[in-house]
This record gives structure tokens, sequence and C-alpha cells, in this order.
């Protein structure tokens, strides 16, 4: 109501007022009359002011209380909401924490890598060429020495394309496929442990190189730790704990590789774990027959053979090192606990063989031939390495024990047990002054990565690298005895001259004399060894 209207109202009712005692009163006090009545009008006005403001007051409440209302039902709902979300929740399983969405893609060293955003789940793709060219200039002692020529030429070593990769962070896998023909140990002439199928022109056959799974989420007494399973290349010995790829010379060398092929090497099936810190690695591995190696029960030719296994354990370390300086030893055993049984005649034999480190022809020069009634057979062996900036010398030595106790229905020959050695020795220099860095998970060094990549525009010219090896190898026992065993002894040296054009390509030229003494057999005298002087060259591309 309006402050006029309101006024109006209050004259209305003083007229009224007025003539009522008007009526009443005497016509003489007009004036007094008049005087009460502006007075009462006064008194009405403060009370139509009060009522006023007591309205608006009551306005301003009633709007305060209708938000503060709305606000506490606002309030009231959203209670109520997290509290039906939080039941919701609690129906539902609890989950981790959700993988980040998409995934990256890298080339570390040239090799394509998806990964996803936290690095736990990653696929690579990985691969090696090795292509061999050579030839040799060889010279038998007699005409009864066999062979009488080997053959130069090229060969395809290894050819390997593959993935790897890792789940969730601690599971390992990998699956390589080697097209390559002359992997040593797989099949081939004088493979020990029997006879495979597949031979290809290399004297091997192409097959898995690598199929294998490996956990390493364990981390006890301060350091890291492997357990694995699958076909793999078993880290047993120096030589062989480094990688094909970085390797001194296009071959290891040949008392490495015969100590090898008994139970470890390439294309092993195995599973064993391996623990490693900065200073110590430490091996084992139960190991059963290479991939392709023929082990089910068959009356064709080649007879099948029961499946072998055995066992290996290495224990090396690198005890002292510094900046530019490094010094490693090592032990190695190795145990053949079940050879080959050929099923038809129930033979257990064994041939330690292997060519004269080269594969550009496949014959083997040194070879003990099958030995028979083989009950086990028992691999021991030191190493020992040093590196001091650009130089880097290193040596393997294995002593090998065959027994020849089998309990397969035959006789045994002769004495029971035949013994055998060998090692090598090498050293290599960086003329470009680049070294070889450690690697504690094989307990093993690795190659060389050159510090100006070769490139015409930028006037890099790789690295380069010579080196010198002498190897020996013992196959003679008992010799001038009808149990004896005639496979000869050979000693080469080799003189290499590495380039390293970049990461991913190498080429390497390897100068090899070999002399080979060996006589027609454990009984005779008549020599049948030789001497041959080699030259070959690898062109290597790998990631």
């Amino acid at each position: 109501m309006s402050r006029t209207r309101m006024a109006a109202t209050a004259i209305g009712l003083a007229g009224v007022l007025a003539a009522s005692q008007a009526q009443a009163q005497s016509a003489s006090n007009s004036e007094q009359e008049i005087a009460l009545l502006k007075q009462q009008l006064k008194m009405l006005e403060q009370k139509l002011d009060k009522l006023q403001n007591q309205t608006a007051a009551n306005t301003a409440a009633t709007a305060k209380a209708r938000q503060e209302a709305k606000a506490e039902a606002k309030a009231e709902a959203r209670s109520e909401a997290k509290a039906a979300l939080a039941n919701a929740n609690a129906a539902i399983p609890v989950k981790g924490p959700v993988a980040p969405s998409g995934v990256v893609v890298t080339m570390p060293n040239n090799r394509p890598t998806i990964c996803t955003a936290d690095e736990q789940n990653c696929v690579a793709i990985t691969s090696r060429v090795h292509w061999d060219v050579g030839g040799y200039n060889y010279r038998p002692d007699t005409a009864s020495t066999v062979p009488q020529k080997l053959d130069s030429g090229e060969n395809v070593r290894r050819a390997r394309i593959g993935i790897v990769g890792k789940f969730f962070g601690d599971w390992n896998y990998s699956l390589i496929y080697d097209f390559g023909g002359t992997a040593d140990g797989f099949g081939g002439t004088g493979a020990a442990g029997g006879t495979a199928v597949g031979f290809l022109p290399g004297g091997g056959t192409s097959g898995i190189e690598n199929a294998y799974l490996s956990y390493t989420g364990l981390k006890p007494f301060g350091g890291k730790m492997a357990v694995e399973a699958g076909v793999m290349d078993i880290a047993w010995t120096l030589d062989e704990s480094t990688s094909s790829n970085d390797i001194m010379f296009m071959e290891r060398a040949s008392a490495g590789i015969i100590a090898q092929n008994i139970a470890a090497g390439d294309f092993r099936s195995a599973v064993g774990t391996r623990w490693w810190n900065d200073q110590l690695w430490m091996g084992a591995y139960v190991t059963g027959p290479t991939t392709g190696a023929i082990h089910s029960a068959s009356s064709v030719s080649p007879p099948g053979s029961s499946e072998q296994y055995g066992a290996v354990a290495r224990i090396a370390g690198n005890p002292v090192s510094g900046n530019g300086y490094s010094v490693h030893v090592g032990a190695d055993a190795e145990w053949l606990i079940q050879p080959p049984r050929n099923q038809v005649t129930q033979a257990q034999t064994l041939t330690l063989s292997d060519r004269p480190e080269l594969r550009i022809d496949p014959t083997t020069l040194i070879s003990t031939g099958a030995i028979a009634n083989v009950s086990g057979a028992q691999v021991y062996g030191v190493e020992a390495a040093a590196t001091y900036g650009s130089f880097i010398a290193q040596g393997e030595y294995y002593w090998f024990n065959v027994d020849r106790t089998a309990n397969t229905g035959l006789p045994p020959l002769g004495a029971s047990s035949l013994k055998f050695d060998g090692g090598y020795a090498q050293v290599g220099y960086v003329l470009t002054g680049e070294s070889r860095a450690y690697n504690a998970a094989s307990a093993s060094y690795g190659g060389i990565k050159p510090a100006n990549p070769f490139s015409l525009a930028g006037g890099g010219w790789g690295a380069w690298e010579i080196a010198g090896r002498v190897s020996t190898m013992n196959l003679n026992d008992q010799l001038a005895t009808a149990a004896g065993i005639a496979g000869g002894r050979q000693t080469i040296y080799t003189a290499a001259l590495n380039w390293y054009v970049n990461n991913n390509v190498r080429f390497m030229l390897d100068y090899l004399h070999g002399d080979i003494s060996k006589q027609a057999s454990a009984t005779s005298s008549v020599n049948t060894g030789s001497t041959f002087n080699a030259v070959a060259m690898r062109t290597q591309v790998a990631f």
C-alpha cells in the first residue's frame, strides 16, 4: 500500500470522527478540536509508517527464508546423489588403474617398436643378416687326406627375423626364425648329439632360433632375476654370451663351439634361471634337444632318437671396474645326462666336431666321429677378459670328459672315458677410440658403437677395429689303442679388420691360417693332416 493512499484513508477516518464529535461538542470549541485532530492524525501517520516498515521487513525475511530453503534442498539433493553413487560403486568390483589410451611408436637403434604410453607393454621387430663371401687355399698333406679340397663361395650365415617384447613390464618374450643354413649345433654335418633332418647346402637347417618366455619381476638380494623357458640362446661361456652381432671374428673359436653343442648353444630347448647385479652373474638351466632334432621313435632312415637332456651352470663377474677399465672372470660347467638314444639299435652316440672357424664350406676337418656307448659327458671351463680404454683381451679354456659305460645292452668300448681339451686367446683394439661396454645381464662385453657414423655429408668414417686370435682344439685320446679316438688336433691363427659403419651395419674381413694334425685312426700312424689359408668377408645388417 502506498503512502498517499494510507494518508487519504487516515484523513477520511479523521473526518468521520470529527463529525461525530462535532455533534457531541459545542461549536465554540472548534479550535481545540482542530488541534486535537491534527495530533491524532500525526499519531496515525506514525502508526502507518511503522506498519509499512514491518511489512517490508516481513517481505525480506520471506525472500531470505525461500532462498535458504532452496539452498538446503539442493544440498540435501547433492547428499542423496552422492550416497546413491557410493552405493552403486560399492556394488562394482574394484579395478586397477586404467591404462592410458593410445600407443607410442619409437625406433631405438632403428628397431621399430610399439609401446603403450606407460611403456609397460611393447612389441618390436628384430632382424639380422650375416652374408659371407670367401675362399680357401687348402693343402692336404697326403693323397689319403679327407677332404682333398675345400670349396670357395658364399653363404648366408644367418638370416633372422622375429619379434621381441614384454607384457605388464615384467613378462618378456621372443619369437625369432632363422632362415640361414649354418647355425652351429643345429643339425648338419658333424653336429654334436646325432643326426638331424632338413639338411641345407651350408651344413645346417633353418628353424626357430628363439621362442621363449621370461619373467623378470623378482629382484632378490639386491639384484635382478629372470626365470625363463622355451627355445633360446643359452648364456653359457663368455664367447656364447656375446651376441653374434658383436663378436670380433666371423666365427667363434672351435673349442667353445664344440663345448656348447653338447648341451647348450643356440636353438636349445631349456628352462632355468639367472641372477645378476653389476658385479656378479649366476645362472643354471636344464636343457633338451635343439630345434628340429629327431626325438621321436621311428624305424625310418635316419632312425629316431629319444630326447636328450642335460644341464649347464655358469658363474661370472666383473670384480674390478672403473672409468675406462674392467676385469672379468668366470667358470662354466656342462653335463650331458641323457645322450640321444637310437630307438632301433639302442645305441647312444656323441659326435664332437667343428668346421675350421669359417662356414663357407660345410666340411669338418676335425671330428671324433660317432663315439659309441656314451652314457654321459661333462665339460668344465674357465673364462677371463679385461679392457683398458679401446683395448680388450679375452680367453677361455675347456676340459671335456666323455663316459662310455652306457647301460644299453651293448658291451662298453675299452676305457670308461675319453678326455679332450681346447681353448683360445684373443685381443682387439679400436683404432678410432671407442670401447666395449660391459653387459651385466649376460656377463659379457657388448659391441662397438661408432662415435662418428659413416656419412659423406657429415664427414664421419665410422669405427675401425683390428683383432687377432689363436685357438686350439685337441680331439685325440688314447692313441695307439683300439678304444682310442683320433679326431685330430687343430690350431688356427686369425687376423681381423672390422669396419663399423654405424650402429646397424658392419663389414668384417678375416684372414685365417690353420694347421690340422690328424692320423687315419687311433691305431694307424698314417698322417692325414692338412694346412689352409682363407680370406673371407662378412656383410652384416642388424637391428
